[in-house]
């Protein structure tokens, strides 16, 4: 954390309440699963990244790259459309500094989603996971720096860093709506290449159900800064290392797809209810 990101926060916020006003509640980070989303919201205004001071800029073509500020399930919302990835080249601060202005912003609860690779032989190609934990084998952390008591505390507390209510909430939606969901832990490395069949067996042995390249970094902010978080995963491929296949990214996207409608109707409900 530099001594700057304060200011720089408030001067991104700054930009952000110069095109829009309201007081938002929810912060959502539209990563593979929930890219769909944006199209649901009810928006006031869409802000380019490039247009927000501060802000990095996205690399991945999947991803659009703008803030969507608006309404959705009647909640009002601020919807990072384009995350950031360690492996793209960004530091954990970039990274992770959009999270630091949707709190500023007025969102007190974050609710992230990403495409990740299963390894609980009992989870199938599709299904959600809820993250109940996280392991984060990033080897980074944005926190690390001199500590601004104006964003956060010095040793925040990893306790429960996904809300144990927003889970419950989550799950609930799911049965009610036929969809299957478990709860599980997930593994953040930072990739670009996926794992080796000995890595694989290494994270199963250490707890974790499903691994990815994101979310860590933002979790482990939101909860610096104070806010509640409710994660998703969608099983996008099978890792079990005695029948590994070679990773199609075409089809890895294409199960994404397919899951977002599954996705997009728990976070819509969870979202009534909040």
């Amino acid at each position: 954390m530099n001594h700057h990101e304060f200011d720089h926060v408030r001067e991104a916020t700054a930009a952000v309440r110069a095109l829009w006003d309201k007081p938002a509640s929810v912060g959502l980070i539209l990563g593979t699963g929930l890219g769909a989303l944006a199209g649901e919201i009810a928006a006031d205004v869409k802000i380019p990244y490039s247009a927000i001071p501060h802000f990095p800029a996205s690399t991945v073509e999947s991803h659009a790259g703008q803030l969507v500020c608006g309404t959705l399930a009647g909640k009002t919302v601020v919807a990072l459309e384009g995350r950031f990835h360690l492996y793209e080249g960004y530091s954990a601060a970039q990274v992770t500094f959009p999270i630091r202005v949707l709190k500023e912003l007025g969102c007190s609860t974050l609710i992230v989603s990403n495409a990740a690779g299963g390894m609980n032989p009992l989870h199938a190609k599709g299904d959600l996971i809820v993250i109940e934990d996280h392991i984060n084998l990033m080897g980074i952390n944005p926190l690390i720096g001199p500590n601004d008591e104006r964003l956060g505390p010095r040793f925040p507390d990893m306790i429960e860093p996904y809300d144990r209510t927003l889970q419950d909430l989550a799950l609930r939606a799911a049965l009610e709506a036929n969809i299957v969901a478990h709860r599980g832990v997930y593994v953040g490395v930072t990739g670009p290449n996926l794992e080796t069949r000995a890595e694989y067996r290494y994270l199963r042995a250490i707890g974790a159900d499903v691994v990815g390249m994101s979310t860590v970094p933002e979790v482990v902010v939101a909860v610096h800064a104070g806010m509640k978080v409710l994660g998703f995963s969608i099983v996008t491929d099978r890792c079990l290392p005695d029948a590994l296949e070679p990773a199609n990214i075409t089809e890895i996207l294409a199960v994404a797809r397919a899951a977002e409608g599954k996705l997009r109707t728990v976070v819509t409900k969870v979202l009534e209810r909040l």
